[in-house]
């Protein structure tokens, strides 16, 4: 392509920029992380030269926050799919069980809102229905941050869990079932065909309690896709055509997302992988009664720290999973 040519398309044009910045960002990265070893050999030479308790307990520091630093560093450069760097839609949809499994939905919609707030991403509420009770239907969520897309990919599926109800007045156990739907935020350059004649649009007046993600106009907007039976809404902004792109959005998502899960079923099938391909299989437990423990069934990691969990920290489990797809990658290229 020429440069006339290559200038001429925008989208082109900024796609290589971003490329190049990302590039950049690497090398200097890279030269960070050797600094940081040499200044690590300096200190290991004073050390060596007269013990000092201070320069011992500032390489102890040293060398755990480059530890730390490396391995995200390593896990990022796992997130090489085409769409990992996009911003994360995030759906939450309760299960049977009325408001038991509304308010596990809604303590899920908190877990993740407080990881995105650990990370520095921001959280915008496309949509939310909320329960009769308690608790929320569903909710959908825009996140935005680097490689949100990448990241919370890990977090598909079905989370059960187990506690006292705080509704049952005879204090019983109960499990409850909640499901979490990843996809990215694609632009409107992404190749995804949407044809007029495919889509029925409906508008409406928002739902919910009131508070800063609900409307009072006729502004929300509900996309249903005809040849494939998918439904989008979004009530987040006041302008039904902000709604409206918003949810196109959303539905581009869908789509892209439903032809990668077509791919992989095809080559699944071609491989001979009896793989589960559905966003409804169980991924993890969160036990609050009769012990405490939190366990993903993919990678068998597990967390005592059933709060510390709920307050965000999710990332240990993220990182087990994605370094575990990585794995599998390699052993079957």
């Amino acid at each position: 392509m020429s440069a006339p040519d290559f200038w001429d398309d925008p989208n082109q044009a900024q796609k290589t920029l971003a490329e190049s910045h990302r590039l950049k960002e690497s090398i200097e990265l890279m030269d960070d992380f050797k600094a940081r070893l040499e200044d690590i050999d300096t200190l290991l030479a004073l050390i060596k030269e007269e013990e000092d308790a201070e320069l011992v307990r500032e390489l102890i520091d040293s060398v755990q926050r480059l530890s730390r630093d490396v391995a995200q560093a390593e896990l990022t450069v796992l997130l090489s799919g085409e769409y990992d760097q996009a911003p994360a839609i995030l759906e939450i949809h309760a299960g049977a069980g009325g408001t038991e499994s509304q308010d596990w939905a809604q303590m899920l919609f908190r877990m993740y809102e407080r990881w995105a707030e650990r990370r520095g991403f921001k959280v915008e509420v496309l949509d939310m229905l909320p329960g009769e009770e308690a608790g929320i239907k569903s909710a959908t969520l825009l996140i935005k941050g680097a490689y949100a897309y990448g990241y919370l990919k890990a977090e598909r599926g079905v989370h059960r869990l187990v506690r006292i109800s705080p509704f049952d007045a005879s204090g019983r156990r109960h499990t409850s079932f909640s499901s979490v739907n990843v996809l990215p935020e694609v632009e409107d350059d992404v190749e995804v065909h949407l044809r007029d004649e495919d889509l029925k649009i409906d508008v409406y007046r928002s739902s919910g309690a009131g508070g800063q993600h609900v409307n009072t106009t006729d502004s929300a907007v509900r996309i249903t896709h005809l040849p494939t039976g998918i439904v989008v809404t979004c009530q987040s902004e006041r302008s039904q055509i902000q709604n409206r792109e918003r949810a196109l959005k959303i539905l581009r998502g869908k789509l892209l997302e439903r032809e990668i899960a077509e791919r992989e079923a095809k080559l699944s099938a071609l491989s001979g992988e009896q793989k589960e391909i559905a966003w409804g299989s169980q991924i993890r437990s969160y036990v609050f009664h009769p012990y405490s423990m939190v366990k993903d069934h993919r990678t068998q990691v597990e967390v005592g720290n059933v709060q510390a969990v709920m307050d965000g920290e999710i990332d240990g489990f993220i990182d087990a999973y994605l370094r575990m797809m990585a794995n599998h990658a390699s052993q079957s290229s």
